[in-house]
C-alpha cells in the first residue's frame, strides 16, 4: 500500500493512548446509541414475526443455525481479535489474514453444503436440507468483512461499526418481514439472515478505505495465528456448550420444544446483548492499549465490570418477575410455554454477563491458552449439566445450566485472574453495590406487580419498571460508595461532546 493512503491510518494506535478515557466513553456512547437502536429493530421484528410465524418455523431455523453457528467460527479463525489485540501491525500482515479468513469462508460454505443431508438425517426433517444450502451462502459474505471490522474496532472508529451493523439489519428485518407477510413461513427467517450479511459486506467495504494486498510470504502472522488459533479452540468448545441444549433438544423434544426454548433464550439474550456487546467491544482494544500498565488495567476494569453489572443485574431482575407480561407482549399468545423457561434463564443472565468478563482479560493481556483452558473444562461441565436436565424437557435443561453456571462462578474467576493485575476480591467488591440494590429491587418490583396484574401487559410493565428504577436509584444512593459511583457515571457525559483524536 503507497505511504500516505488512507489505508495506513488504520496501523497506528499511538494517537489513541493520549485520550484513551474520552475514547473509550464517546466509543461506549456511540457503540450503547447503536445498540438501542438495533435493540429497537430486533424488538419490532420480533413482535411482527413472532405473531406471523409459529414456534415450529423457529424451531426448523434454530436446528441449522446450531451447526452453522459452529461452522462460522472457522471463517473467523480468532484473527479479527488478533488484529485488535496485537500492539504493532502492518498492511502485510493483515493482508495475509484477510486471504486466510476469506479461503477458510469459501471452504466452510462447500462443507457445509455437503453435509446438509446429514443434518436432515439427523433431525429426521427434510426441510432442513434446502435451510442449510441457502445459509451456507452466506459465509462467503462475511469471510469478506473480518479483516475489515477489526481494523475498524482496533481504530475504536466506533461510529462507522454502528453505521453499518444498523443499515446491515435493517435490511435483514426489512427483507424477513416482507417474506413472512408472502407467506413463506421459515423462509423469511433464512431471508433475513441473508440478506443482513450481504449487505453488512457492502457497507463494510464502503466505509473502510483499507483493501489488501496480495498474500506475502513471511509476513510474521505466526503469532497471530497462534493466537487466534487459541481463541478458535475456546470459541469451538465454548459453542459447542452453549447451543449443546438445542442439539439435544431438537434432536429428542423436537421443533416446537426447541422452538419455544431457542424464542426464550433469544429474548433473555436480547438486552443483555445490547449492553454486553458494546461495553465488550469498547473494552477489548483499550485494555490492549494499556496491558503493560498493571495499574491503570485494574482501574480500567473494575470500572468495566462495575458498570456491566450497574446496568444488566437490576435488568434481569425486573425481567424475571415479569416475565409473563414480557413473553405475552412481545411473543403473543401461542408462546405462554416459554414463560417458565425464560425465568429460568433470568437467574442465569443476573451473573453470567460479569462473570463473562474474566475472559476479556485473558484475551486483552494475550494469554489465548489459558482462555482455551478454562472454556474447555467449563464447556465439559455445561454439556454434562445438559445432558442430566434432558429428561425433564426445556425447563429442566435451563435449570441444569443456572445451577452449572453458578457452580462455575469462583473456579472460572480464580484460574482467569491468578497472575493478572485482577484479584476476586477486586470482581466481588465492584459488583457488591449493583448486587445488593437489584435484590431490593426485586422486592419492590415483585410487591408492585400483584397490584398490576388488572392493568394491560403494556402499562403494567411500564409502571413495575419506573418502580424498579426509582428504587434502584435511592438505594444505590444510600448504600456506602453507591452516590460516588453515581456521579462518576453521570460525569462521563462531559466526554461525549469532545473532538474525537
Amino acid at each position: 500500500m503507497a505511504e500516505g493512503s488512507p489505508g495506513n491510518s488504520f496501523f497506528d494506535t499511538e494517537h489513541l493512548k493520549t485520550d484513551l478515557k474520552g475514547c473509550s466513553v464517546r466509543g461506549g456512547a456511540v457503540t450503547m446509541t447503536a445498540q438501542a437502536a438495533k435493540f429497537l429493530l430486533q424488538t419490532g421484528s420480533i413482535v411482527v414475526l413472532a405473531r406471523i410465524l409459529t414456534p415450529q418455523d423457529y424451531g426448523l431455523i434454530a436446528m441449522v443455525t446450531v451447526i452453522t453457528g459452529f461452522v462460522a467460527m472457522f471463517k473467523d479463525m480468532g484473527l479479527s481479535l488478533a488484529t485488535i489485540q496485537k500492539a504493532e501491525i502492518n498492511h502485510s500482515q493483515v493482508s495475509m489474514l484477510f486471504w486466510l479468513n476469506v479461503v477458510a469462508s469459501i471452504a466452510l460454505a462447500l462443507i457445509l453444503a455437503a453435509i446438509a443431508p446429514i443434518i436432515s438425517w439427523f433431525y429426521n426433517e427434510p426441510r432442513l436440507t434446502w435451510i442449510t444450502f441457502a445459509l451456507a451462502g452466506t459465509f462467503v459474505f462475511s469471510g469478506l468483512t473480518v479483516q475489515h471490522q477489526a481494523l475498524l474496532q482496533r481504530q475504536m472508529r466506533f461510529f462507522t461499526l454502528a453505521v453499518v451493523e444498523i443499515g446491515s439489519m435493517t435490511a435483514g428485518v426489512i427483507t424477513g418481514i416482507v417474506l413472512a407477510c408472502y407467506g413463506t413461513g421459515y423462509w423469511a427467517l433464512v431471508g433475513l439472515s441473508a440478506a443482513t450479511a450481504l449487505s453488512n459486506a457492502v457497507l463494510v467495504w464502503i466505509f473502510c478505505e483499507w483493501r489488501p494486498g496480495l498474500p506475502v510470504r513471511r509476513a510474521g502472522i505466526l503469532p497471530m495465528v497462534t493466537f487466534g488459533g487459541h481463541l478458535t479452540g475456546f470459541s469451538i468448545v465454548n459453542y459447542f456448550a452453549r447451543n449443546f441444549d438445542n442439539i439435544l433438544l431438537g434432536r429428542f423434544w423436537g421443533a416446537n420444544v426447541l422452538g419455544l426454548y431457542s424464542r426464550a433464550y433469544n429474548i433473555m439474550m436480547l438486552p443483555i446483548s445490547q449492553i454486553r456487546s458494546p461495553l465488550e467491544s469498547v473494552a477489548i482494544p483499550a485494555l490492549s492499549h494499556i496491558q503493560n500498565d498493571p495499574i491503570r488495567y485494574k482501574k480500567y476494569y473494575i470500572k468495566l465490570i462495575t458498570l456491566l453489572a450497574f446496568i444488566t443485574m437490576p435488568l434481569m431482575v425486573f425481567l424475571f418477575f415479569c416475565a409473563d407480561q414480557v413473553v405475552h407482549l412481545l411473543l403473543g399468545d401461542q408462546w405462554s410455554g416459554a414463560v417458565n423457561i425464560f425465568k429460568i434463564l433470568c437467574i442465569v443472565a443476573f451473573i453470567q454477563p460479569v462473570v463473562s468478563t474474566a475472559g476479556l482479560v485473558l484475551i486483552s493481556l494475550g494469554q489465548s491458552k489459558r482462555y482455551f483452558t478454562i472454556g474447555a473444562v467449563n464447556s465439559i461441565i455445561i454439556v454434562i449439566s445438559f445432558v442430566l436436565g434432558l429428561p425433564w424437557g426445556a425447563i429442566g435443561v435451563a435449570m441444569a445450566y443456572t445451577i452449572a453456571t453458578y457452580v462455575l462462578i469462583l473456579p472460572t474467576l480464580w484460574y482467569c485472574f491468578r497472575q493478572t493485575p485482577v484479584s476476586i476480591r477486586n470482581f466481588f467488591s465492584a459488583i457488591s453495590r449493583p448486587v445488593i440494590a437489584s435484590i431490593i429491587v426485586g422486592f419492590a418490583v415483585f410487591s408492585a406487580h400483584s397490584y398490576l396484574n388488572n392493568f394491560s401487559d403494556a402499562l403494567s410493565l411500564s409502571l413495575s419498571l419506573i418502580i424498579g428504577l426509582l428504587t434502584y436509584m435511592v438505594v444505590l444512593i444510600f448504600i456506602p460508595g453507591g452516590l460516588p459511583f453515581l456521579q462518576e457515571f453521570f460525569s462521563y457525559r462531559s466526554f461525549l461532546f469532545q473532538k474525537s483524536t
